[in-house]
């Protein structure tokens, strides 16, 4: 059951700062929104399901659940990994292609972290930040750098945390799995 209240904890997290980003206004993408409830509703529903195998003895529905993690498992893990590994010129280099694809997110941080551009401004652009009336404006690239390290690293460790709860549940799912249901015939093996 620990691998089930950990990934519904993970799932319900997302849900939770998605709307959290949603209401107070710092992310007005509702596709970013949509996608990262989406992940959490299908974690809280994978989640459902072995709780459902574990309780009811089901073997094809516990099969499901462990496979089913075991990707999830692989595919944090990468994404936690990769979040550590990346190095200062990666994380810059990354970030400026997410600003030069992203009009949204850009005038999200430009909003939000009261700047303008990203490493210089151009007169002729427009601007979503209360310092563009003033022409005082810093650039954006040293702030989202600053974040984005901090971001990234509390953001892999978590990950790393909640993926090794995973392997446990696949291991635990997979010893147990085969056990006999103790409500039922004692010399039937389910």
């Amino acid at each position: 059951l620990c691998a089930f209240s950990s990934l519904q904890l993970v799932s319900l997290l997302l849900i939770g700062i998605a709307a959290w980003g949603i209401g107070f206004g710092l992310i007005s993408s509702f596709r970013v929104v949509g996608v990262v409830i989406a992940v959490g509703v299908f974690l809280f529903f994978i989640a459902l399901v072995g709780l459902i195998g574990a309780v009811k003895h089901h073997q094809v529905l516990l099969f499901f659940y462990m496979i089913i993690l075991l990707l999830v498992f692989i595919v944090q893990f990468s994404v936690s990994c990769a979040c550590l590994a990346l190095n200062k010129d990666q994380q810059s280099e990354l970030l400026e292609v997410g600003w030069n694809n992203t009009k949204s997110a850009r005038t999200d941080i430009e909003r939000n972290l009261n700047c303008c551009g990203f490493r210089a401004f151009h007169p002729n652009e427009t601007c979503a930040a209360d310092c563009f009336r003033t022409h005082q404006c810093k650039p954006c690239a040293p702030i989202i750098e600053e974040y984005s390290g901090m971001v990234l690293r509390f953001v892999g460790g978590i990950g790393l945390f909640f993926s090794f709860t995973e392997i446990l549940g696949v291991w635990l799912t997979y010893r147990y799995r085969n056990q006999k249901d103790p409500r039922a015939n004692p010399s039937a093996f389910l």
